[in-house]
């Protein structure tokens, strides 16, 4: 870690939709609620200070000077190649070097993971990142992946996909049991169904030392009864999409027959507090903070247009991981489940 007692965390401060107009009152409101951590800004430090405000004077809270953003519709070879003073190239550096022990940014996605792989490079014997983070489902929340980082995979893949699941979630959620359930996302749930690639890397699971309870279908991702869903990036990354699109449809309805006339206006108020404790469970701001898993060091993605609360989530997903030392936890778990498979 950077510090024997403190966890410090580098913010990519211009990344995102929002900017350091979000990141810096998320890193402030953090800090007061977790003393034990150390924060650093990266960006332009002029728009930086313009945003700290009584907050310039908190030890905790420091600036390193940036001189270059990553725009979000930018290519990530572009990124890669010609902003290597940019705030989101400079936080991931400052994993490299050791000066934190994780970054976050709500910036572009590929750039995110292209940078962060070019710069820290893989965990030995895995042979693609993922990304990970948490869905609501009736009994709490499930942990899916890979959302994005890989549309074609491997069996091979997959598997090192659910061992890097099963450690990063054994390690920051304490609301599972260890050791977490494993899923393998299919359109069926019997033996028969599914593609090549999804039933060899049922074989792998089911041979393993993983708590592997077998195909979940996309339904069983919200109903619960599993703790990890795997799956390619592409099927990942739409299943993703299409929970938030429906909690934004529903959302929608409800607003809108609520406000249709007196009596339902008045339902409306009755049923209140059932709506906001409806909106919390399904809030995706309290599910925020992405891992990009495989790598050598901590990454978190946020969502771009992700607000205070939010981005403040993101941060609380890294200090988690770096605390946990999630790196070497998959590192060790991957070496352990593929030596047991070789020498099987």
């Amino acid at each position: 870690m950077a510090a024997s007692d403190t966890i410090t965390i580098a913010l990519d401060a211009m990344g995102g939709d929002h900017g350091a107009e979000v990141v810096v009152p998320a890193a402030i409101d953090y800090l007061k609620r977790y003393p034990g951590v150390e924060l650093i800004l990266v960006g332009r430090e002029e728009v930086i200070r313009g945003h700290l405000g009584q907050a310039s004077g908190d030890p905790r809270l420091r600036i390193h000077h940036a001189t270059q953003e990553v725009a979000m519709d930018e290519l990530p070879s572009k990124a890669l190649r010609g902003k290597k003073d940019s705030s989101m190239r400079v936080a991931i550096d400052l994993v490299k070097q050791g000066e934190a022990d994780a970054c976050v940014s709500a910036g572009n996605t590929g750039a995110l993971m292209a940078t962060a792989r070019f710069v820290l490079k893989m965990l030995p014997q895995v042979d693609r990142p993922a990304i990970i983070t948490a869905i609501p489902s009736i009994d709490g929340h499930t942990w899916v992946l890979d959302l994005g980082a890989n549309v074609d995979c491997t069996a091979e893949h997959l598997f090192q996909f659910a061992v890097m699941g099963s450690e990063l979630v054994a390690a920051v959620d304490d609301e599972i049991a260890a050791p977490p359930r494993i899923g393998l996302l299919n359109i069926g749930q019997e033996e028969i169904k599914g593609n090549e690639q999804v039933k060899q890397a049922h074989e792998l699971l089911s041979a393993s030392d993983l708590n592997y309870i077998g195909y979940v279908e996309g339904d069983g991702i919200y109903l619960g009864g599993v703790d990890v869903v795997v799956t390619d990036g592409f099927v990942g990354n739409v299943a993703l999409k299409s929970s938030e699109g429906v909690a934004k449809m529903i959302g929608h309805y409800l607003k809108e027959g609520f406000k249709r006339n007196l009596l339902t206006r008045l339902a409306g108020l009755v049923a209140m507090p059932v709506l906001w404790g409806f909106r919390r469970k399904i809030d995706p701001r309290r599910y925020n903070g992405a891992s990009l898993l495989g790598l050598r060091g901590v990454v978190i993605k946020s969502h771009g247009g992700a607000d205070v609360l939010a981005f403040e989530n993101a941060i609380r997903i890294a200090r988690r991981a770096a605390e946990n030392r999630v790196s070497d936890r998959i590192a060790q778990g991957v070496e352990l489940h593929l030596n047991k498979r070789t020498s099987a």
